[in-house]
C-alpha cells in the first residue's frame, strides 16, 4: 500500500512515525469531500487522546473539494497526521483496508471523518483492547445507552435496522450493530483478515466479523450517532444492492466475488428493462418483433452499462468521452456474449434436450463472458 506523509507527497512509504517508534494507535479516516470536517476531526482527536501515542491516516479518494490538500496542510505542522491520496480507486471499504495496512501501530481504529462518530469513545475502546479483554471494540447504536440520534433520517434508520437484521439472520453475526462504521481492532487481527476482505462496498465491519467466523473477542460500547454538520452523506439507494452482494458473497464463503454478484444483479434488472422495452415497442410503437427485440436489446444493454458504471465499477467509474467509448465497447462485449449464450445452449441441448438446463447454462456462459470481457475492455484499470 502507498502511504504518503502530508509534507513529502502521496507515494512515500512510511511505516513508522517521525520519532522513530511505531505509535500505539492509528486512527483511519476514509474521506471523500470532507475538507471542512477533517481539521475539526483531527483537533478533536488531539483533545481526547492525551497521553496516547497516536497517529491519524487520512485516506482520501481524490476528493474534488481538495480534502487531501487540507489534510496535508495540517500534516505540515503535525507529524502525527499522514495522508494517502488514492487515484483510480474508490470505495469506503477499500480505503479502510488500505489505511489499516499502512499502519504499524498495535491497534487501529476506523471512524468517519464527518463528525457523526463520538471520538470520546476511543480511549475506552483502547483500554479494552490493551487489557487483552477483546480483539475488536465496536461503537454500537443499539446496545443500552446507544441511539441513532438525529444522524439518520427515518427512512435510513429503518433501512439500517433491516440490514442489521439480515446480517444477523443470514450470516449468524451476533453484533447488535454490524452496520456501524466505528470500531477499533488489533492490527495483527486486521492483517490476518485482510486477504479475506472485499475492497468494494461500505460495510467493512460486517465484512471483518463475517470473515473472522467467530474467532474475534468482541466488546460493544454504546454511542449516540450525531448529526452531520458539513457536507453531504455519500450513501445512496444503490448501496442497497452493494450490501446485498456482500451478504450473498459471505453466505457462500466468498466463493463468488462481490463485483460479479453486483454485475449479475444488474444483469437481472436488465432482463426486466428488456421486457418492458419490448412490450412498449410492440404495443405502442407497433414495430415488428425483430425490430422491437433489437431496440429492447440495446435499451437493456444501455441500462446495464450505466448501472454497472454507477455501482459495480464505481471505483473505476467512466465519465465524459470515456463513458461514451465504454458504452460502445460494452455493446460489442455483450453482442459476443449473446453468441456465447446461444452457442453453449445449443451445444448442451443437442446432447441433453432439457430446455431449462440448456437455457440456464447458456445464460451463465453469457454472463461470465460479459463480466470478464467488460472488466478488461470497458472498465479496465488505467
Amino acid at each position: 500500500m502507498l502511504a504518503g506523509t502530508g509534507a513529502s507527497g502521496d507515494v512515500a512509504t512510511l511505516t513508522e512515525n517521525r520519532s522513530g517508534a511505531a505509535p500505539t494507535l492509528t486512527v483511519v479516516l476514509p474521506t471523500y469531500n470532507e475538507r471542512d470536517n477533517v481539521p475539526v476531526m483531527i483537533a478533536r482527536l488531539d483533545a481526547v487522546l492525551k497521553g496516547v501515542d497516536w497517529e491519524v491516516i487520512v485516506v482520501d479518494d481524490n476528493s474534488p473539494d481538495g480534502t487531501s490538500d487540507v489534510a496535508r496542510k495540517v500534516a505540515r505542522h503535525d507529524p502525527r497526521v499522514r495522508v494517502i491520496r488514492r487515484i483510480g480507486r474508490r470505495g469506503l471499504s477499500g480505503a479502510c483496508i488500505e489505511g489499516m495496512l499502512a499502519s504499524s501501530a498495535r491497534f487501529v481504529a476506523v471512524m468517519d471523518a464527518d463528525l457523526q462518530h463520538d471520538e470520546t469513545l476511543l480511549p475506552k475502546m483502547l483500554a479494552h483492547l490493551e487489557s487483552g479483554e477483546a480483539d475488536l471494540a465496536v461503537a454500537s447504536r443499539h446496545v443500552e445507552g446507544g441511539n441513532i440520534g438525529h444522524g439518520l433520517t427515518k427512512i435510513r434508520a429503518a433501512g439500517s435496522n433491516l440490514a442489521n437484521g439480515l446480517a444477523r439472520k443470514l450470516l449468524g453475526v451476533t453484533l447488535s450493530d454490524p452496520m456501524s462504521g466505528f470500531f477499533m481492532i488489533s492490527r495483527s487481527e486486521a492483517e490476518r483478515l485482510a486477504p479475506s476482505l472485499s475492497t468494494q462496498g461500505f460495510k467493512i465491519l460486517l465484512d471483518i466479523v463475517a470473515s473472522a467466523r467467530g474467532s474475534l473477542r468482541i466488546v460493544e460500547l454504546p454511542f449516540v450517532f450525531r448529526e452531520r454538520i458539513h457536507g453531504e452523506s455519500k450513501l445512496d439507494t444503490l448501496v442497497t444492492l452493494d450490501y446485498l452482494g456482500l451478504l450473498v458473497s459471505k453466505l457462500f464463503g466468498d466463493f463468488v466475488s462481490i463485483r460479479f454478484l453486483m454485475f449479475s444483479m444488474v444483469g437481472a434488472s436488465g432482463v426486466v428493462v428488456h421486457l418492458a422495452a419490448l412490450k412498449f415497442t410492440l404495443d405502442l410503437l407497433g414495430a415488428p418483433f425483430n425490430a422491437a427485440q433489437t431496440i429492447a436489446t440495446f435499451v437493456a444493454m444501455t441500462w446495464n452499462f450505466f448501472l454497472n458504471n454507477r455501482l459495480t465499477y464505481r471505483d473505476r467509474r467512466l465519465t465524459g468521452m470515456a463513458a461514451l467509448r465504454g458504452l460502445l465497447t460494452f455493446y460489442a462485449v455483450c453482442s459476443v456474449g449473446v453468441l456465447a449464450n446461444v452457442g453453449v445452449a445449443n451445444l448442451i441441448y443437442e446432447n441433453q434436450p432439457v430446455w431449462w438446463f440448456a437455457g440456464a447454462a447458456g445464460a451463465a456462459m453469457g454472463a461470465v463472458w460479459n463480466y470478464a470481457a467488460s472488466s478488461v475492455l470497458t472498465w479496465r484499470r488505467a
